[in-house]
């Protein structure tokens, strides 16, 4: 479970919350993997609220099962919404802004793939293949329809790895890249340290970087900075089996001292058996 409260202290500002529930339907193998994705989305007068169910197909690599490749898929509905009470408009009586709530509902499909063992892991996926939006006629809303609120096509790249320092005490650096192919290129470096494999404690850096062109990029007279934020992180296994984490991000742009910052806590809870014989799932 997590909750995120994005640039508290501004009205609407962005806010998120995520529960799922995974494991595995062959317990010895564990070569099947199924889970279940709640998420809410909350900007402004707009919301989103889906609902996924996902599959995964584990191939072990080697003998000593401490390799594996997972190929996953996740189908479900996405329902957007639009409360037109939360707008305000310049021109009282405008047509265009809508009376009450709207809402409907879209499915959708995401496409993933990762690997990891003892040491490093990496992964690949693609969400919302059915978003299409590719012009400005639809981008508008009506009774009936809400394109506008639709996401875009979205490419997410992880990647990380394992050094043990000395005895309880290990460095995990991590990388995160996503891209919409419309705007800038995200990318997020954290690295965590790891005392005794109970408490973790590290930080991050949020930027952008110009892997693809964007027509825009030229036209734009400011030149978007490609300073975005520095995030603080700590995570506590309270017990094998209860997980509790905290970050913090604050504002290195022209947003900074604007708002409060970004706030986001995490609970995870293992249930039945817990599978230790390598680092790797409880690492990555």
């Amino acid at each position: 479970m997590a909750l995120r409260s994005q640039w508290t202290g501004w009205d609407g500002a962005p806010k998120t919350g995520s529960l799922s529930v995974d494991g595995v339907l062959d317990p010895v193998n564990r070569r099947h993997g199924v889970g279940l994705q709640v998420t809410g989305d909350a900007l402004g007068a707009q919301s989103a609220t889906s609902v996924f169910a996902n599959y995964a197909l584990r191939l072990q690599l080697d003998n000593e099962d401490t390799q594996r490749l997972s190929l996953g898929v996740g189908v479900g509905v996405t329902q957007y919404g639009l409360d037109g009470n939360k707008l305000e408009p310049v021109v009282r009586q405008d047509n265009l802004i809508p009376d009450g709530r709207l809402s409907s509902w879209k499915p959708d499909i995401r496409l993933g793939m990762y690997y990891y063992n003892p040491r490093w892991y990496a992964g690949v996926s693609v969400q919302d293949l059915f978003a299409n939006a590719s012009g400005n006629d639809e981008f508008r809303f009506n009774e009936n329809t809400l394109e506008s609120l639709y996401r875009n096509i979205s490419l997410y790249f992880i990647g990380g790895m394992l050094f043990e320092l000395e005895e309880g005490l290990h460095l995990r650096p991590s990388l995160l890249v996503k891209d919409d192919f419309k705007g800038p290129t995200a990318l997020d470096a954290n690295a965590m340290l790891i005392f005794n494999n109970k408490f973790w404690i590290g930080g991050g850096y949020r930027t952008r970087t110009k892997l693809f062109e964007r027509e825009y990029y030229d036209s734009s007279p400011m030149k978007l900075s490609s300073m975005n934020a520095v995030t603080a992180i700590a995570q506590f296994y309270a017990t094998d089996r209860l997980r509790i984490g905290y970050s913090y991000d604050i504002m290195l742009n022209k947003m900074r001292g604007l708002q409060s910052g970004t706030h986001e806590v995490t609970l995870g809870i293992t249930f039945g058996q817990t599978f230790r014989q390598v680092l790797s799932p409880r690492y990555f």
